[in-house]
């Protein structure tokens, strides 16, 4: 079993897609572990996502983020992390194929509606930012 981390983002959450999205989990088969709405501040989202910092995108990204509530969630299941990525579908929803979260509820590169971790390590390290042990047990 591998655990990933989830985000249903700002746009999402206020575009009353939560319910729609969180569905969509539960039918791919993935299990949420946990789940809460958080209402990050900039200093919150500078902190989980610092890996970019030196990005361009990077004032961008943590404004938008701490915009607005978004959904964490702890997902869990065989090969979670692929198979949360394939369900969430390309970072641009214009390239992301039918079917998937972004295409359905993303309107932009910037506003693509929900986060996921791209590996084990990456995963383990965003679960610990918003969930601790007790929650996941």
């Amino acid at each position: 079993m591998q655990r990933t981390l989830a985000i249903i983002k700002p746009d999402a959450v206020g575009a009353h897609y939560v319910g729609s999205i969180i569905q969509r989990i539960e039918a791919s088969g993935l299990e949420i572990r946990a789940l809460r709405m958080v209402n990050l501040t900039q200093k919150d989202a500078e902190g989980f996502y610092a890996v970019h910092k030196d990005k361009p995108f990077f004032a961008g990204l943590t404004a938008f983020m701490s915009s607005g509530p978004a959904v964490v969630l702890a997902l869990e299941g065989e090969n979670a992390i692929r198979r949360w990525r394939d369900l969430m579908g390309a970072t641009n929803p214009e390239d992301a194929e039918a079917g998937t979260l972004r295409k359905e509820f993303g309107t932009s590169i910037d506003r693509n509606a929900t986060h996921g971790s791209d590996a084990e390590d990456t995963a383990a390290y965003e679960l610990s930012y918003f969930f601790c042990g007790l929650e996941l047990r």
